[in-house]
């Protein structure tokens, strides 16, 4: 007893006064806070969207494509025909070549072989005798898994009543997802179906020209390199730039125009940083924007609303790559009103029309360039040409980013699946514990006939000095800022896809705005917490005696044994503490590496 009490009446084992104990976590506030700000700014990336406000003069807003015509041919236009459809299948390997394999379906197996159906749509001629005469046209699908059915089937047949015989084929893909597509690959599919074309009795093998659309104009690239022959091609709303570049705009413009918080955009920096060849995905960098791919004549078609492309910055490289292989021919049409398909409104919304006139220029355009005319009409039209942002062009993958990033989230995610299932063992013992107790209350009522023979609950995992309580409160609190963070982010990705079918940006920006903040501010004191939490941990152990050397005899024994306890009396109730305690902080370090103790 004496050594208890002379322990007691020691300095070190009486409770610190407010002071102290300001003076203890202040400092473990500041370490803690420091790390984070200093992460958040070592994972920042430069990030250069200079010049803001672009804009690109066009030569007239009339849109109309016209030819001089000699002979006083009457030329075909939308409508001239009737069109008969039919369908053929072509069973194409990923290297490019046909194969006789039967019993192919549409989703690719082990041999890499898919079978692309392939919708004909052909002009009805009154005479029948259209023998080496007819142009065709290929379309290539965008983004997504389009099929022969459901994808351009009103341009498609437009084109074919004008005298075109058009082929819609099955979005090849094979194996692949959105973001390991095999582009080299698809263009060789493609070109098969080209080839196809070019076999027709009635089509003029030197007039099959292309219909690329958005994704599709990075694929059209390898296309053209790999078949020069091809006539002409139609860009809709092309991508032009790498992968990186191109997203890297179209994220960061379409987080803006959504009204997300500036917190969330640095989001999309650190995403196209990301070095994703050492992860074997090699596609944000491919390289399309060369002369090959601009060599032949081109229609350039764009909507005012669009929200995903780079238009200035886009006809400026179209032409200079064009002119850098010669051609001249290259038409650019800005619709107004237009989105990223050339529609007027909601893509998502059935029975969305074109543009006013596109469907119309873009036939009278494909007919007088089969036909080789000499184009009359100004090369530049529409409504003057937009970019609310730069390029990012210095965009780069950072290796050493990456691999932090990697190391964070995977960890984090690791751990917090192991506190949920220590979480899950730790309930179940608190449940255990209380039943047996409820039990033993129940028999010593009916035995005793009164509840007295029992003491109160039993603390199952032993918590002391009230660090349960404090884990509790401190988990629940980082969690519900990470699910907020979660729902900001969630916002703006739908209001991102939302602007992209063409929908207008909501008026109230709602959760996407105002979390951010909200998330730093509740960061900040959750930070002080766990700085108080701490400095708790060190007054209680130097209450035991640990904090001083040697340690007084005894102590780590019974911290050990739970006769003392710093944190718990239960082993169950240490590792949870800890567990969960480092789990917390690497919460903290997710927000970090995106940016949260910068913006």
């Amino acid at each position: 007893m004496g050594c208890v009490s002379n322990q007691e009446s020691s300095p070190t084992s009486q409770p610190w006064t407010r002071g102290h104990r300001l003076m203890v976590s202040l400092p473990i506030f500041v370490i803690l806070f420091g790390i984070l700000v200093t992460i958040s700014n070592l994972t920042t990336v430069p990030w250069n969207i200079e010049p803001t406000g672009q804009t690109m003069a066009t030569l007239t807003d009339d849109t109309a494509v016209t030819f001089a015509n000699s002979s006083g041919e009457v030329l075909p236009t939308k409508g001239t025909y009737e069109v008969t459809e039919r369908y053929v299948t072509l069973n194409i390997a990923r290297d490019g070549s046909l194969s006789n394999e039967t019993g192919v379906r549409n989703t690719a197996g082990e041999n890499g072989v898919q079978a692309v159906k392939v919708l004909i749509r052909e002009p009805r001629t009154e005479s029948g005798n259209t023998t080496g005469t007819l142009p065709a046209v290929v379309f290539m699908h965008g983004a997504g898994y389009g099929t022969c059915d459901n994808s351009f089937g009103d341009v498609a047949t437009d084109l074919a009543s004008a005298g075109f015989v058009t082929a819609v084929l099955d979005k090849p893909v094979w194996n692949t997802t959105d973001i390991t597509r095999d582009y080299p690959a698809s263009a060789k599919a493609y070109d098969q179906v080209i080839k196809y074309l070019r076999g027709l009795d009635s089509v003029d093998d030197s007039k099959v020209g292309i219909y690329a659309t958005s994704e599709s104009t990075w694929i059209s690239s390898y296309l053209l390199a790999d078949d020069p022959k091809i006539a002409f091609q139609i860009l809709l709303s092309p991508m032009v730039f790498s992968p990186r570049q191109s997203l890297g705009f179209f994220v960061t413009q379409d987080f803006t125009l959504a009204g997300a918080h500036d917190g969330y955009q640095s989001i999309v920096q650190r995403v196209f940083s990301a070095d994703t060849g050492m992860l074997g995905l090699g596609n944000l960098d491919i390289h399309t924007l060369n002369p090959t791919a601009y060599a032949i004549p081109t229609y350039v078609a764009y909507g005012s609303k669009d929200v995903m492309t780079a238009q200035v910055d886009g006809v400026r490289a179209i032409l200079h790559e064009a002119h850098q292989a010669d051609n001249w021919d290259v038409t650019v049409r800005s619709y107004p009103v237009a989105n990223h398909v050339l529609r007027l409104g909601d893509e998502s919304e059935s029975g969305t029309p074109f543009a006013d006139a596109y469907v119309s220029d873009l036939i009278d355009w494909s007919v007088g360039t089969s036909r080789g005319l000499k184009q009359t009409s100004e090369r530049v039209a529409g409504a003057n040409l937009y970019q609310s942002i730069g390029l990012p062009g210095a965009l780069q993958p950072r290796p050493v980013g990456t691999v932090y990033g990697l190391v964070i989230h995977v960890t984090m995610l690791l751990l917090l699946c192991a506190s949920a299932v220590l979480a899950l063992i730790a309930l179940a013992r608190v449940l255990r514990v209380r039943a047996r107790w409820r039990r033993a209350a129940r028999d010593a009522r009916d035995g005793h006939g009164h509840g007295g023979a029992i003491a109160g609950k039993p603390s199952a995992l032993g918590f002391a000095h009230g660090f349960g309580n404090a884990l509790l409160t401190l988990t629940l609190t980082t969690m519900a800022t990470l699910l907020v963070f979660f729902a900001g982010l969630g916002q703006v990705i739908m209001g991102v896809v939302h602007l992209a079918w063409g929908a207008a940006p909501s008026e109230e920006p709602g959760v996407m705005y105002w979390s951010w903040p909200v998330i730093q501010v509740v960061s900040i004191m959750v930070i002080w917490a766990w700085s108080r939490v701490f400095m708790r941990l060190i007054e209680v152990a130097s209450m035991r005696g640990l904090i001083q050397w040697p340690p007084r005899k005894g102590a780590v024994r019974g911290i050990i044994t739970g006769a003392e306890p710093v944190l718990a009396s239960t082993r169950l109730g240490r590792v949870l503490f800890w567990l969960v305690t480092v789990t917390m902080l690497y919460v903290l370090l997710f927000f970090a590496f995106w940016g949260l103790f910068v913006y």
